[in-house]
């Protein structure tokens, strides 16, 4: 995957220029030659990063201390030297996945395996020192379990179902979680954890989930659409996530569909999240049954070929093709990836979607783009996050 520059934002361990932010940024240099060109010595590190060898030898002192890298005595060039070597359990990054009535925590290592992972429900309208305060227990009751110390954890990275402003970190008009508005989340989470944060759109993050840790990693051009309350969508452009100016950035649930049609939360008209919500099929279905049904019950209703059912996924399905079918005449992705508590209706809700991508893209582009259901469940968002620390920290899965 190309490197990139992304503007998610970074709270940094000191300012810019600082010897504290240098000697994060010459750590992180360390870390990836070791993560991708395995162990190596002093010498071979100094070369590789361009670092002197006292500058090398210091930080290879401190990362042993903190359980990062295995120092070994070898021979290189028939001299005595160290043998330096990336713990992969010594280095783990904390995902974390706030959602309208949920939040996830994952930590996982650099050689991207789950180390421990939990989740706990919210309450619907929570306010974010909730959420937040939720998400920091379950992260201390984590450590405690697997036996992480604190000093092992390189960052935390969370996402949450909404725009966020690159520039200061803080939730922006458009959220699923309203209440959330307004908050600097980088701030907040800093504060809560007492660690590096890393924050971004959860539909961003299961994009990066899908080319890190999915079946999707040798591709450069990808869409990650995720369906549920809200809609939004993740984008990979040549191989590196898209962020545009200020980070907000594929927020396809508020493209027009009807400009005659329902006002939406945004204070347009018709769009996109009006007609192809989770909300808006739970809303549809519930009308005249005996008490409201939820996304598990539409599930179950649509492989049941409940009639009914099948007729709001199929309006939803082209809905949905004809907004991605824009997109994908503008980016020509390789693969769309299609998520949210819907993905286990597979074909059903793929069907529809693609005979409306099909018809609203220029044939070469529709037929050469490849759509496909997620294949990680609820977890993509919050190992999207974990994924996003290990990418700012200069950490690459060897």
């Amino acid at each position: 995957m190309a490197t990139d520059v992304s503007s998610a934002k970074k709270i940094s361990l000191g300012k810019p220029g600082s010897q504290s932010a240098l000697r994060q940024l010459n750590r992180a240099r360390i870390t990836e030659a070791l993560a991708t060109g395995g162990p190596a010595t002093q010498a071979e590190l100094s070369r590789i990063t361009g670092l002197s060898t006292a500058t090398v030898s210091n930080i290879v002192k401190s990362m042993a201390t903190d359980d990062l890298v295995t120092v070994r005595p070898t021979t290189s060039s028939g001299r005595r030297a160290l043998s330096i070597t990336l713990n992969t359990q010594g280095a783990v990054a904390i995902g974390i996945d706030f959602g309208r009535t949920h939040v996830r925590v994952v930590l996982a290592n650099i050689g991207h395996q789950i180390v421990a992972e939990e989740s706990a429900p919210l309450p619907l309208g929570h306010h974010a020192e909730e959420g937040i305060s939720t998400a920091a227990a379950l992260l201390e009751r984590l450590l405690v379990e697997a036996k992480i110390p604190r000093r092992s954890i390189v960052g935390a990275g969370a996402g949450i179902p909404g725009p966020i402003d690159s520039r200061t970190g803080t939730v922006v008009q458009g959220a699923i979680l309203p209440e959330w508005v307004g908050i600097n989340l980088l701030d907040r989470l800093e504060e809560a954890l007492d660690l590096p944060v890393f924050v971004d759109n959860d539909a961003n993050l299961g994009a990066l989930a899908q080319v890190t840790w999915g079946p999707h990693a040798g591709v450069g051009n990808l869409m990650f659409l995720k369906i549920g309350s809200g809609i939004g969508a993740g984008l990979i452009l040549n191989g590196a996530p898209y962020y545009g100016f200020v980070g907000v950035t594929g927020e396809i649930g508020h493209a027009t569909i009807n400009e005659h049609g329902l006002v939406c939360r945004c204070g347009n008209r018709g769009c996109l999240e009006t007609v192809a919500t989770t909300a808006i099929m739970i809303e549809l279905l519930s009308r005249g049954a005996p008490e409201p049904i939820g996304t598990t019950e539409i599930v179950a209703q649509a492989l049941a070929r409940d009639s009914a059912t099948l007729r709001v996924i199929e309006d939803a399905g082209m809905a949905i093709g004809r907004a991605i079918g824009n997109v994908a005449n503008l980016i020509n992705p390789e693969v769309i990836v299609v998520g949210g508590p819907l993905a286990e209706l597979g074909d059903i809700f793929l069907d529809p979607i693609r005979r409306g991508l099909l018809r609203h893209t220029v044939p070469v582009v529709g037929e050469s783009t490849t759509l496909v259901m997620s294949s990680m469940g609820d977890r993509a968002e919050a190992l999207g996050a974990a994924s996003l620390v290990f990418r700012q920290q200069g950490i690459r899965r060897s």
